[in-house]
């Protein structure tokens, strides 16, 4: 496959070696400094292209590519409120827009035991909830897209629950979220329950970045040909 990267910082240099290693090509790396490279790109040189850049770029990213009929993952948190309108665009111009709040497999799976376990607490009213995110401390956005799925999950199956809050004492009806940045953290997420007799608690720690960029990369690997609005639910069929 021919892969462009768009955003190469730490994440962008751990996807490239995973999909060297993987047998596929880099036509292209787009940074702040070489934007210029990308207009000029065209759909005989490219296969497949792969965001992690900054959430204030990323709208504007994955809307240029689809756009220019290019198949987009993208893996940039922190710009949700604008999800919906690249999407209809996907849908409206026949592309291809995939994006995960985190691409780890071990993470995925984390997200469906989430809810599994929340429906089972849903009738013990006794139990509090509660979700920690531990990043390293130059991830921009807060909460991060995975703590806010996580909490969405929650909400979707705790009855009562409506809404979820950052670094804040909850309401009943809220899920807080409490987030920490801490060294060079690759990401730690936990979700806790407790009451007075007892504690649950599940948790997904990452080693390195390997993880989210294989994951990526396997995206990349599948969205090839296809045309609509995709996730890690449709890749990992759960």
């Amino acid at each position: 496959m021919n892969i462009v990267l768009l955003g190469y910082g730490k994440m962008g240099k751990v996807i490239e070696k995973i999909a060297l290693d993987r047998g596929h090509t880099i036509v292209a790396r787009i940074d702040v400094n070489n934007r210029q490279d990308f207009e000029e790109l065209t759909t005989a040189q490219v296969d497949a292209v792969i965001e992690f850049s900054h959430p204030s770029s990323a709208f504007e990213n994955v809307k240029a590519c689809i756009n220019k009929g290019f198949p987009v993952v993208c893996g940039t948190t922190g710009w949700l409120e604008n999800k919906p309108t690249v999407e209809a665009l996907a849908l409206e111009k026949g592309g291809a827009f995939f994006w995960s709040s985190n691409y780890s497999i071990g993470v995925n799976i984390f997200f469906q035991l989430n809810k599994m376990l929340a429906k089972l607490i849903s009738p013990q009213k006794q139990y509090s909830v509660s979700t920690t995110e531990i990043h390293h401390t130059e991830k921009k956005d807060s909460p991060s897209g995975t703590a806010i799925t996580i909490a969405e999950g929650l909400i979707e199956n705790l009855e009562g629950k409506s809404k979820w809050i950052n670094n804040e004492i909850p309401a009943q009806d809220e899920v807080a979220i409490w987030s920490a940045r801490e060294g060079k953290v690759p990401g730690t997420h936990i979700v806790k329950y407790i009451s007075d007799i007892d504690q649950i608690e599940i948790s997904h720690v990452a080693h390195g970045r390997e993880g989210f960029a294989l994951g990526a990369v396997v995206a990349a690997e599948w969205i090839v040909g296809k045309k609509g609005v995709f996730g890690m639910n449709d890749l990992l069929a759960l």
